[in-house]
């Protein structure tokens, strides 16, 4: 989650403090995105350079406190809007660990993606025992995070079965092989010097 987008939605709501902004953060998102303050806060200076908020005079105690300027609105409004770009998705540290593994010389890449798989079966359990225990008329914010994981583990469950079948009916291609395949199908596609 966009932690700029998340801090600018918070605002709209109302001018806060940033120890304000970090404690809605961590409780709207049932704690799975922690963030500390000094992101909060660096944050708030990046926004506030870009025009979307404006901090306070310090009060007191020394807290500032900010709001969103009609600019920040309108960056909320539109971040409402448009839906996330799941093309720019994040490397993904297991799928460059299994596509390695299937190349490297003695590494039992079904075993890599079997501990995966035993791994993920755990945290699934987890994830529906804790999905029993979320009321959902007091906390469904909480409950679409948690589902959220569950589908998301649930897809890598599925995707480590289709992995551990196409090494069984395709083997296991040699590095060599890989290396000399993907310049050719990089090239084709232009994406060879990328």
């Amino acid at each position: 989650m966009s932690v700029k987008f998340g801090l600018l939605a918070l605002l709209a709501e109302g001018p806060r403090y940033g120890a304000q902004l970090k404690a809605s953060f961590e409780q709207r998102t049932g704690g799975t995105w922690p963030v500390n303050v000094g992101q909060v806060y660096t944050t708030l200076d990046r926004l506030e350079r870009d025009g979307l908020v404006v901090a306070e005079a310090a009060d007191d105690e020394g807290r500032i406190r900010y709001s969103l300027t009609a600019a920040g609105r309108e960056a909320v409004s539109s971040w409402w809007q448009t839906p996330v770009d799941r093309e720019a998705a994040p490397r993904d540290e297991l799928v460059i660990k299994l596509a390695i593994a299937i190349t490297s010389p003695g590494v039992d890449s079904t075993a890599v993606a079997q501990a995966q798989r035993s791994a993920t079966m755990r945290r699934l359990q987890q994830l529906t025992r804790l999905k029993q225990s979320v009321d959902p008329r007091t906390d469904l914010a909480w409950l679409i995070v948690v589902e959220n994981q569950l589908f998301a583990a649930e897809a890598e469950i599925r995707w480590l079965d289709q992995v551990e079948a196409s090494i069984a009916r395709h083997g296991r291609p040699s590095a060599v092989q890989v290396e000399a395949a993907v310049p050719v199908e990089a090239a084709a596609t232009g994406e060879a010097q990328q």
